[in-house]
């Protein structure tokens, strides 16, 4: 594919990920993502074949961003409570934003289609890769002495399954901005040993 055609299709899912924020997944016809991008239906379908395609590539893409918002903010002298407060900080971000995102039409697009197996979830996989991303900074942080905690990767399970609760019910029925700080300073008050 040439850069021509790559700024293209990366228009198209630019375009494409507005109109599945406004309209959802389940809403969203080709035809509404041709009049978002102005461009022929023949010309969309040069690219992709369906808006599942499309949502999908916008899904894969949102998986391959994470975590590149804290590493562009650590120091060399960064204390991994640091870190972790920084992660913390980056997801209470996403879990306050007001501006419509597409977390309602991912989640219709999981109930929709769920894969054979569990690793082909792309919510599960983006799951995965907060669990994994805590557990580094857990265990750097036992390591260094920063944290107390007997099992890194479950904490940074429990930590992942509040974290998505809380964007659902922000989603829902909303939550406010103090009782998501309450809620990551009781996850992290366990963690940190206090210096003497």
């Amino acid at each position: 594919m040439g850069e021509k055609s790559e700024q293209k299709r990366e228009y198209i899912l630019k375009q494409a990920k507005e109109v599945f924020a406004a309209k959802g997944f389940r809403d969203v016809t080709m035809k509404d993502i041709v009049e978002a991008c102005e461009i022929s239906r023949g010309g969309l379908y040069l690219y992709f074949g369906s808006t599942e395609e499309i949502f999908r590539e916008i899904l894969l893409s949102e998986l391959e961003d994470e975590g590149d918002d804290i590493t562009g903010h650590l120091t060399e002298d960064s204390t991994m409570t640091d870190i972790l407060m920084l992660f913390l900080k980056e997801q209470k971000k996403i879990i306050l934003r007001k501006k419509q995102d597409i977390t309602i039409a991912t989640y219709e697009y999981l109930f929709a289609h769920k894969p054979e197996k569990k690793t082909d979830n792309i919510a599960y996989n983006q799951f995965e890769q907060g669990v994994k991303v805590l557990t580094r900074i857990l265990e750097e942080g036992i390591a260094r002495e920063e944290f107390y905690l007997e099992n890194a990767k479950a904490e940074a399970a429990n930590i992942m399954y509040v974290l998505e609760g809380m964007k659902i019910c922000a989603k829902t029925f909303g939550i406010s901005e103090g009782k998501v700080d309450q809620e990551l300073l009781y996850l992290v008050s366990g963690l940190v040993i206090e210096e003497v």
